[in-house]
Formats: structure tokens, C-alpha cells, sequence
């Protein structure tokens, strides 16, 4: 499968909800790590911690594809 094919493929619920929760840990972290202010070393570890992780998971689950019909349909 080329990867126009398998962009072009819809993307099952699970990893739908798997993608949003990534993007969303991503930009928490990037807000932190950007924040103006200095922070505890600590928080800004955890804040590039959960980036990676977000950008990981945003990733992976934007590449998985459905081959099965009903889980286009919702079902």
C-alpha cells in the first residue's frame, strides 16, 4: 500500500480518540516548555516527556488504516 493510499483510508475510532488525546498531550507540553516564565527543572523534564509521548501517539495512531467496511460505517 503507497502512502497516498493509506492517507486517503479512514482511520478506526479507537486510534481517532488515540490521535486527539496525543495532539492534545503534545501541545500541553510544548505550552510549558515555551512558557515565559522559569519553571522547577522537573516540570520542564515531564512537559518534554509528555511532548515525545504526544507526538509518538499523534503519529502512529494518523497511520493506522481501516480494511474492514463496517468500521467506516461507524459500527
Amino acid at each position: 500500500m503507497k502512502i497516498t493510499e493509506r492517507y486517503k483510508k479512514p482511520t478506526p475510532t479507537f486510534f481517532r480518540k488515540l490521535r486527539n488525546i496525543g495532539i492534545a498531550l503534545a501541545a500541553t507540553g510544548g505550552a510549558i516548555i515555551a512558557a515565559p516564565i522559569s519553571l522547577p527543572t522537573i516540570l520542564v523534564t515531564i512537559a518534554t516527556y509528555l511532548t515525545v509521548a504526544g507526538t509518538v501517539a499523534t503519529a502512529v495512531s494518523q497511520a493506522v488504516v481501516s480494511d474492514n467496511e463496517n468500521e467506516t460505517n461507524g459500527e
